[in-house]
């Protein structure tokens, strides 16, 4: 724990997560947004947990922050408070996120120390700043990725039932987005891309954008002469749709014309909690399911080619740049790389058809040259533009300034 220090100001941060280990999407960005934080002011910390949450993760916590409070989250309570915030007119969400205790919490914050900012990591958050002691404060919502076109995109992908419920939440979600400047001191998206949408229906100037980085000492760059199998691989948390939908199109549609030119090739699938679908893949000639592992980096690092066919994308994929960290020859879907700008051909290779995806694995997995020059430029890319230590500076400036000028410290 942190010793609090008058000269420094404070700031209420609120995950819809525990930011730790950084070992997910939302985890990595929180985690550094947490740790850089800290280093400019004092922190305290309210996170909700959809799981366990071990003492050493409590531990690594309580290193950045003044205080660490966890409110875990019951499944059951959480999707009958998302009906009823559905029957007043607000996003299944907002209701998803809305925990009692979590405003008991940050009530008791209030009385006992006086905060200068408050900063929430997600959409379904962001009514928190709105209420009790908060609603005085100034507030930022990282808002990361539009969640709005997040379930427009989702509902292009399904039929009945949940193509309804889809539309449904990305118009409530979009009624929520439309709201924010209004009240809150800034929003914060991942990327350009994902800020000019934003500002299409929120208005220009309205987005802030703070870009995720890679830890680049973490996924250090595999020497060019380490030894590969002749596969590609892919990453993700398995129960997650545009993950699932990536891996089972990707080995129904894809995989076999590649089987067909390099008869030797396996394509390996790793990732937490495969859905039923995801398993029934290990059935296909060539295709591994390993699911969970402690550590992806090893599978990253043997195969030959890393592969991102993800359909269904918003945001920057943190899955990409630490592969290219790892100087892997990466073959992405154009979603998966609207928020990045690596250049195609050159850092990476994009495909788009199963056509075009057959010819761009096959042939990196035939030419080892290849691998190797693509793998080296994608190492440059990130260090010159995906560094941790810089790509948040344009949120954690402003939250900084505003938390110190009310405080009124030098």
């Amino acid at each position: 724990m942190t010793a609090p220090d008058p000269r420094r100001p404070r700031v209420l941060y609120l995950t819809h997560r525990v930011p730790f280990p950084p070992d997910k999407g939302d985890r990595i960005r929180n985690y550094h947004v947490l740790r850089q934080l800290a280093a400019r002011a004092e922190v305290w910390l309210v996170a909700l947990a959809d799981e366990p949450v071990p003492p050493e993760t409590l531990a690594a916590l309580h290193k950045h922050c003044a205080r660490v409070a966890v409110v875990p989250v019951n499944s059951r309570l959480r999707t009958l408070r998302a009906g009823l915030s559905a029957l007043v007119g607000r996003s299944l969400t907002e209701g998803a996120f809305r925990e009692p205790a979590v405003e008991h919490i940050v009530a008791g914050f209030l009385r006992e120390a006086r905060f200068d900012a408050a900063l929430v990591s997600a959409s379904g958050l962001a009514p928190y700043l709105r209420r009790g002691g908060l609603r005085d404060l100034p507030g930022f919502v990282d808002l990361v990725d539009v969640d709005s076109q997040k379930w427009l995109d989702f509902a292009d992908a399904v039929g009945g039932f949940k193509r309804r419920l889809y539309r449904f939440e990305a118009g409530r979600l979009r009624k929520l987005e439309c709201e924010l400047p209004g009240w809150a001191a800034a929003i914060s998206l991942v990327s350009p891309a994902e800020g000019r949408l934003y500002e299409s229906f929120a208005g220009v100037g309205t987005a802030t954008v703070a870009t995720n980085g890679v830890d680049l000492d973490y996924f250090a760059a595999v020497p060019p002469d380490a030894p590969t199998v002749p596969a590609c691989v892919f990453v993700g948390a398995l129960d997650y749709l545009p993950n699932t939908d990536a891996a089972v199109s990707f080995a129904r549609e894809v995989w076999p014309a590649v089987r067909a030119k390099v008869p030797d090739a396996e394509f390996h699938v790793v990732g937490r909690k495969p859905t039923a679908e995801v398993v029934r893949l290990g059935e296909l000639p060539g295709v591994v399911v390993v699911g969970q592992v402690p550590d992806v980096r090893p599978y990253v690092a043997r195969a030959a080619v890393v592969v991102v066919p993800m359909r269904l994308s918003r945001g920057l994929q943190n899955k990409v740049l630490e592969a290219m960290a790892m100087a892997k020859a990466v073959v992405a879907a154009p979603p998966a790389l609207a928020a990045l700008d690596a250049v195609p051909g050159r850092d990476l290779l994009c495909a788009d058809a199963p056509a075009e995806w057959a010819e761009a694995v096959a042939g990196l997995l035939a030419d080892p040259a290849r691998r190797r020059e693509l793998g080296a430029n994608a190492r440059a890319f990130v260090e010159g533009h995906h560094h941790w230590d810089r790509c948040l500076e344009p949120l954690l400036d402003l939250v900084t300034r505003t938390a110190v000028e009310s405080a009124g410290t030098p």
